[in-house]
């Protein structure tokens, strides 16, 4: 069981795995706890390949009233559940389902990240919103699963010019799907090794 800070924290988390749920209704989080923060993490977008290549991760950060070493990967639906039936409780019973999805094997370096630029917010949303009609508007009734997932990995593979430094335009698609925008707020983009990162005001994305 992970007792969070307070109440409102815990509905929080619900709110983060009902949307993660929008882009993959049988999806999973991984719950990591170092000391008293726990490191929320979904997957938006599978990356292919033994190294991952274009996984898009979403982070969210939330803080413990006492210390745990928890780290499993459950349904995000069994997260939503329990959430949803919380009242004054800061309390999250662990589901009992474990799953092991590929993303969950991969592992975000935690230090050593360099500032490489920053785009502004608005523009993320506009790219994500742009790339949701693309795939609506190719994929007519009757399309082939083959011929959807060929043009979501197109659609969203695609690089947005950002300044210094170019993101995938599935990074987009994370930070607003996930809720981490905010009108007029800029994004801090980083790199380490194969990763970068997107600081959001509401959370991170994580992109190999």
């Amino acid at each position: 069981m992970l007792r969070l800070a307070d109440p409102e924290s815990l509905r929080d988390l619900g709110r983060y795995a009902a949307r993660a749920r929008t882009l993959d209704g049988d999806g999973a989080v991984r719950l990591q706890c170092h000391g008293v923060v726990l490191a929320a993490y979904v997957c938006a977008l599978p990356g292919r390949g033994l190294l991952g290549d274009g996984t898009v991760l979403g982070l969210r950060v939330a803080r413990l009233a006492e210390p745990a070493a928890t780290d499993v990967t459950v349904p995000l639906a069994a997260v939503t559940d329990r959430t949803a039936r919380a009242t004054d409780d800061a309390t999250l019973p662990i589901p009992p389902v474990t799953l092991a999805p590929p993303w969950a094997a991969l592992a975000p370096p935690r230090a050593g990240w360099e500032p490489v630029g920053a785009i502004a917010g608005d523009a993320l949303t506009t790219a994500a919103r742009d790339g949701i009609g693309e795939i609506a508007e190719g994929t007519p009734d009757g399309a082939g699963a083959h011929a959807v997932t060929a043009l979501r990995e197109k659609v969203w593979g695609r690089r947005l010019p950002a300044g210094e430094a170019d993101i995938a335009a599935g990074g987009a698609l994370a930070a607003y799907a996930l809720g981490f925008l905010a009108p007029g707020r800029e994004v801090t983009m980083l790199r380490q090794g194969r990763w970068t990162r997107l600081d959001c005001p509401g959370g991170h994305v994580l992109m190999r």
